[in-house]
This record gives C-alpha cells, sequence and structure tokens, in this order.
C-alpha cells in the first residue's frame, strides 16, 4: 500500500510544496526560509521514520508566522492523504522524549476528530529566527488539517531548544507508532463505529 501524498498550497502569503512518505527511511529535504523551523522538520522526518521533501517562500519580511502555521496545515493534509482509509493502523499511540533536562509527551489518535491540547511554555520568544509562540499554532494546524486528536505536555525541562525539539520528535515518535499497521485488526478499522 503506497502511504504517500503531495500537497501543494498557494496563498498572497505562501507558496508550499509538500511530498511525504509515512514509509521511508528518515530521509528529508527542507526549505522554509527559517533555519530552526528546517531543523525541526528534519528532525521530525529522521525520527519518525518519515522521507521529508519540502519547499516554503513565505512572506517573512512580515514574520513568520504564515509560513509556519501554513506549513502546519500542509503537512497535516498530506498525513490525512497519506494514512487514507486508516484501515489495520494502531490509531493510537504515546511517547515521552527524553532530550537532556527536558522531557516532553505527545500522545496522537488518528480519530478523524481534530483537537489539540498543548501544555507548554517558553521563557524566551525566539529559539533563531522561530517565534516560539508559533509551536503551538504549528501543531494546532497539523492536529485540525490532519484531523488527528493531539496532546504535547512539558514534563520537565528549561531549555527552550530542548523543549520545541523534544516535541517534534516526540510528536513523529508517537506518529510513527499510531500510523504503523495492526495484524490483529486484519485490515479493518480499531473503531466499534466501524469509522475513522
Amino acid at each position: 500500500m503506497d502511504r504517500t501524498a503531495h500537497i501543494t498550497r498557494k496563498t498572497a502569503e505562501t507558496d508550499i510544496d509538500l511530498r511525504l512518505n509515512l514509509d521511508g527511511t528518515g530521509k528529508a529535504k527542507v526549505d522554509t526560509g527559517i533555519g530552526f523551523f528546517d531543523h525541526m522538520l528534519m528532525s521530525f522526518a529522521k525520527h519518525g521514520f518519515f522521507d521529508l521533501e519540502l519547499t516554503v517562500k513565505g512572506d517573512l519580511y512580515v514574520d513568520s508566522h504564515h509560513t509556519i502555521e501554513d506549513t502546519g496545515i500542509a503537512l497535516g493534509r498530506a498525513i490525512k492523504e497519506a494514512l487514507g482509509k486508516k484501515e489495520g493502523i494502531k490509531r493510537y499511540a504515546s511517547f515521552a522524549m527524553p532530550m537532556d533536562e527536558t522531557l516532553v509527551l505527545s500522545a496522537v489518535d488518528l480519530s478523524g476528530r481534530p483537537y489539540l491540547v498543548f501544555d507548554m511554555q517558553f521563557t524566551t520568544p525566539k529559539v533563531g529566527y522561530f517565534d516560539t509562540e508559533m509551536v503551538k499554532e504549528f501543531f494546532y494546524a497539523v492536529s485540525y488539517a490532519g484531523e488527528m486528536n493531539l496532546h504535547l505536555k512539558t514534563l520537565s525541562g528549561e531549555n527552550n531548544h530542548h523543549l520545541i525539539e523534544a516535541a517534534f520528535k516526540a510528536f513523529a515518535n508517537a506518529l510513527d507508532q499510531a500510523s504503523r499497521e495492526e495484524p490483529r485488526l486484519a485490515g479493518g478499522l480499531l473503531s466499534t463505529k466501524g469509522a475513522l
């Protein structure tokens, strides 16, 4: 089964071309114009074993908001498209990512019902040229465009770089696990309703 997606999104604020393979090896080629964001997305791909190709031309002369939020929308759509009918997948997963003093929990339900619970705080306005307030906006966009229930919670930590990177890696691991095949389902859906 081919679990790939190609998403293009062009507005007056951004021009995005994104290719995603859920069953990849972690290869990533990313250019958003925001170095720290590129690093986070490449970490997402590497630690989730996703292949990701992404180019974004955004209105960075305004600020980083449109570039980061619209990338989240495109990534969420790609995840949804690549999952298809979600037959035979585990659906749920959680992962606690340690990174030095930091521990961040991500829990995912590929339910078809979008919801984000975000319990993380940052103490600096920026990491590099990345606005820390955009971490929540990015994951909100991913969760709603991808129609998933997503929780992100800081369990410990204080370094803002570590907190954000741990969040991206925790999400990658949880998504990788939730999207894996569960042989006991025999291609069915993990739902008493019979639909996701």
